[in-house]
């Protein structure tokens, strides 16, 4: 092998290394977004579930103390950590999630939730517990 396609050979690798690692570390911290240090509960209608990557979406449609329509927006793992949510999250079921909420003002977005039925009977994988939590 020459000098030449041996540099080649290893910038090839190289790059393939970049490539790889990248999406692991471009991935972004939630506690810019959502509050670690609080927890939030609602109760409401499911009226979405997306499962995709890189963050599932789960959505509720629940009132505030004044009657007025409230669509709670949690942030879940991928779809991979989601599979369970399409049969366990039907839409019009109503649950009730704790997780914790969104820092920006006047949002109602919640992140690394538990989800339960209106009973207190858990929801989804290892005690209804999301699969994507703050880091």
């Amino acid at each position: 092998m020459t000098g030449g396609l041996r540099i080649s050979v290893a910038s090839v690798l190289a790059v393939g290394c970049l490539v790889t690692v990248t999406p692991v570390v471009a991935h972004h911290s939630a506690a810019v977004a959502y509050d670690e240090s609080k927890r939030v509960e609602a109760q409401g209608t499911v009226t979405r579930v997306l499962v995709r990557n890189p963050h599932s979406w789960v959505f509720l449609e629940s009132a505030d103390d004044k009657g007025q329509k409230i669509e709670w927006q949690i942030e879940m793992g991928g779809a991979p950590s989601m599979a369970w949510a399409k049969d366990a999250l039907p839409i019009g079921s109503v649950v009730k999630i704790v997780g914790h909420p969104s820092r920006a003002p006047g949002t109602h977005g919640i992140t690394g939730a538990t989800f339960t039925k209106t009973d207190g009977t858990p929801i989804g994988p290892r005690g209804a517990r999301g699969e994507y939590t703050p880091r």
